[in-house]
């Protein structure tokens, strides 16, 4: 490598880092999840994954703040069934969003899983776990509420 070239190496591994963290979640020690990813349209979610596996068709929930990547679901069990859909591991559960009428997978903030991780506090578990702009919130939706990580505005 030449002199110059070693010079500017660490300037293209900055721009190198900083584009990898721009992908997928961007909370402080998460780790990348599909459901909750930004997205324009269906196509922008779950990359690698085929979407025929997935146990409820895909969708993007564009009434969310950028966006929110999901898939419809019958039980919290379609969510995380798949290999690769939560490589974070953590709980997802299915709820109704508002009033869409519609059963959708969201990452949980429910007090359980949030007591599991050794945090008192939902909201600084999304933030954490889901991006850094995520807070706990309920789905809203009536009866079937469950309390989920959704971008805060």
């Amino acid at each position: 490598m030449k002199r110059s070239q070693l010079l500017h190496a660490p300037l293209w591994l900055s721009l190198a880092c900083a584009l990898a963290s721009a992908c997928g979640s961007s909370g402080s020690g998460s780790t990348t999840t599909n459901t909750g990813q930004a997205c324009k349209t269906v196509a922008d979610c779950y990359p690698g994954i085929d979407a025929g596996a997935l146990l409820g068709a895909p969708s993007c929930l564009t009434a969310v703040q950028n966006g929110y990547c999901t898939h419809h679901c019958a039980s919290d069990d379609d969510c995380c069934a798949v290999p690769g859909e939560c490589p974070n591991k953590l709980a997802q559960v299915c709820g109704p969003f508002e009033s869409t009428g519609e059963m959708d997978c969201f990452l949980s903030c429910e007090d359980a899983l949030v007591t599991q991780t050794g945090l008192s506090d939902a909201n600084a578990f999304c933030a954490k776990y889901a991006n850094t702009t995520f807070i706990c919130r309920s789905t809203g939706g009536g009866s079937l509420n469950r309390k989920v990580c959704v971008p805060n505005g």
